[in-house]
């Protein structure tokens, strides 16, 4: 690794879900743990989570004025030019008075502006991609990065193939230290060690597909002996408390956001999730069984591909979005019964495992600033 006398300086930047934001996190982090004197920036879109998510992990972080196009005429599209150029300015003076040794983005709004002044100015700039399926901003800066740091194979469809690493996602260092927590994880969430318990994840923001096939099945889920954990985002907890009440005693534990996500999966026999990078990161490595359920409202239909990559190692079943009313609480009471199969799809997502992504993502950050 180099060697300087002042301490190394990063911008990283991105964000907008908690599939941009944690991997950006856990790249700070390993950063850090390399060099505690590292000075990290982080850049935001402002309004987005990033802006409260990042500081509670203990970063400083500026935010931009910048959204992504909508896909109809709104208002929001006429002013779209006006940030972009107001994202790039207020970006050349961030680079300025920080005089970053290397740039990281992650995805997202504010990675474009960020990245394309740095680039401009000469400094080093990796990407990470976390998903199967590119981001449009992440496409955009290929040209001008040295580095391409990916989670999944095949990724020369989308980027320059000398620049690509396949690392995998970084993800929360709790998540890979589940092993030994489940009686702690049970008595965090009120639960019994004599009943199988079912985790429900639809992302950082919830999902309405997953909330409202869960919010129909809990007689099923309760009359079958099953306890749930059920993160449903804030949109959907008013409701989902309200329909918690009557099973309360029954082990039906309903909540906005799940700040100990590693309890959530320790305590876990099987797991009902969205297909966001992240989340199958993170599924991975906990080695549960697990229902993914793609969001159909994302670009270029990114989650069925991200959830197919596991759906066809084996290492995961699929319940498509348009059929979860129907299929995905049986499913979910057919795989919580069936102890081999849970065996199976452990031992298959756990070998597409990348414990080491964070490592040997700022591995390569280094290779940059040499």
């Amino acid at each position: 690794m180099p060697d300087q006398k002042q301490p190394y300086r990063f911008i990283i930047s991105g964000g907008g879900t908690g599939g941009h934001i944690y991997p950006a996190v856990a790249i700070a982090n390993q950063i850090r743990a390399v060099y505690p004197d590292a000075e990290i920036l982080f850049v935001g879109a402002i309004g987005r989570m990033e802006m409260t998510r990042v500081p509670e992990a203990g970063y400083k972080i500026v935010g931009l004025w910048i959204s992504g196009l909508q896909r109809r005429l709104t208002l929001d599209n006429l002013s779209f030019p006006w940030k972009v150029i107001s994202s790039i300015r207020m970006s050349h003076k961030i680079i300025r008075e920080f005089k970053p040794d290397a740039v990281v983005g992650v995805g997202g709004y504010a990675s474009g502006p960020l990245l394309y002044a740095a680039t401009s100015k000469k400094i080093p700039a990796l990407i990470q991609e976390q998903n199967s399926y590119a981001g449009i901003t992440n496409k955009l800066l290929a040209k001008r990065a040295q580095k391409i740091c990916v989670a999944y194979k095949n990724m020369e469809a989308f980027f320059p193939a000398e620049k690509l690493v396949l690392t995998g996602n970084p993800v929360r260092q709790d998540i890979m230290e589940i092993q030994g927590k489940r009686k702690e994880a049970l008595l965090h969430f009120g639960l019994t060690s004599e009943k199988k318990t079912i985790l429900v994840i639809g992302g950082s923001l919830g999902a309405r597909t997953i909330n409202e096939s869960i919010a129909a099945g809990l007689p099923s889920i309760v009359e079958a002996g099953y306890q749930l954990i059920w993160q449903t985002g804030r949109g959907y907890h008013e409701k989902a408390q309200e329909l918690e009440k009557p099973y309360a005693n029954q082990g039906i534990r309903a909540f906005d956001f799940i700040r100990q996500m590693d309890l959530a999966y320790a305590a876990a026999d099987v797991v009902v999730s969205r297909a966001g990078a992240l989340s199958i990161s993170e599924l991975c490595l906990a080695g549960k069984p697990s229902i993914l359920v793609p969001s159909p409202n994302v670009a270029e239909d990114h989650q069925t591909k991200n959830a197919m990559a596991l759906v066809q190692e084996h290492a995961a079943l699929l319940v498509r979005d348009v059929e979860a009313q129907q299929e995905l609480v049986p499913a979910a009471l057919q795989l919580a019964g069936d102890e081999q199969e849970q065996q199976r799809l452990s031992q298959h997502i756990l070998k597409l495992a990348r414990p080491n992504a964070a490592v040997d993502i700022v591995n390569e950050l280094f290779k940059l600033i040499k």
